[in-house]
């Protein structure tokens, strides 16, 4: 299939990119930079062994969006464009719901005028609000801050798009904590300013650039009193968008929800420990106050994905640590030469 990646030079999207194309697609990605740099495109084509076609402009544009679709002709489009922060979210609400709920409405416009009905979305365990233990597919979504607000509409909207018209088929992938990188080192995550997640945080301790770590909190109930959360390895990520686009080519159902997880919760002192193995030292953090909003546990259950999509993850928690520390070890001010 010809895909259109949107995001495709940020963090999942990147990773994501190189799965597409190890497995047999035609990609094209089309990106604002906003999230990412475009040095990015380098490194998947060198990675891929291939040329990526890289549109830059901005999804908003509903004029050029619905010129890409006219002279590229796609078949799918995984859809990751978008703001990410959910403290930025709470500052600047405006500009997240602006952004994110416009660039996905000019890709739906561009979508039905070009007869293209196939869209995976990159949806958020955030849509499960405060209470994300072991949540299923099917449990309540609300949301906690504007960033989650802008997912459970977006959701929204695509069953609506969906009741239109039956002939779409949707994917939204709700996933929780990304972490990791490529296994040779060559593209991962790079935060611009302080790192929102944990992961990064730890790395940038570890290789010099942060002082210590900030444990927010160690009085929950949890086993050692810090916040559990379900990593799950980008690579598994990317595998698990993969063969959600795939599987919409054979359901008969117009919207498919499935969770992307481990369903297993690791703590926040578990996964420092697990980092400081992968670098081989002791790394310095202080306990301070809980952040406002975080909960104590959040992990998911994958069943259904693992039933429908024949997916599952496969990385453990100690090579998410050791692909992290490979790559900012060797990109130790990220994608910046």
């Amino acid at each position: 299939m010809k895909v259109l990646v949107s995001g495709g030079a940020g963090y999942i999207g990147s990773h994501t990119v190189v799965r597409l194309v190890e497995a047999g697609h035609d990609v094209v990605v089309v990106d604002n930079f906003s999230n990412a740099v475009p040095a990015v495109l380098g490194r998947l084509e060198a990675l891929t062994g291939t040329t990526i076609a890289n549109h830059a402009f901005d999804l908003c544009d509903h004029d050029k969006t619905a010129h890409l679709f006219a002279v590229e002709g796609f078949d799918a489009v995984i859809h990751f464009a978008g703001y990410k922060a959910v403290g930025e979210s709470v500052s600047k609400p405006l500009d997240y719901y602006e952004n994110n709920l416009g660039s996905t409405f000019s890709l739906l416009r561009a979508m039905k005028r070009h007869d293209v009905s196939t869209l995976v979305f990159s949806s958020s365990a955030t849509v499960y609000g405060t209470d994300q233990a072991g949540a299923t597919e099917d449990r309540r979504t609300f949301a906690t801050n504007p960033y989650g607000w802008t997912k459970v509409m977006q959701e929204q909207i695509l069953r609506d798009v969906a009741e239109a018209a039956p002939e779409m088929r949707f994917a939204l992938l709700r996933y929780f904590n990304p972490v990791g990188a490529h296994p040779s080192g060559t593209i991962g995550e790079d935060p611009s300013g302080i790192p929102n997640n944990l992961m990064p945080f730890i790395a940038q301790v570890a290789v010099g650039k942060r002082d210590k770590l900030h444990v927010f909190g160690d009085d929950y109930d949890t086993p050692d009193g810090t916040g559990v959360r379900d990593y799950i390895h980008v690579e598994d990520l990317a595998a698990g968008h993969v063969a959600a686009l795939e599987a919409l080519t054979t359901t008969t159902e117009p919207v498919n929800t499935w969770n992307l997880g481990s369903g297993r919760g690791t703590s926040v002192l578990e996964l420092l420990h697990a980092f400081e193995k992968a670098v081989g030292r002791e790394l310095p953090y202080e306990v301070v106050a809980r952040r406002p909003g975080d909960v104590a546990t959040s992990y998911a259950d994958p069943a259904k994905a693992n039933a429908e999509l024949g997916w599952r993850t496969l990385k453990s928690v100690e090579e998410m640590c050791a692909d992290t520390w490979r790559w900012q070890s060797q990109n130790p001010d990220g994608y910046s030469v």
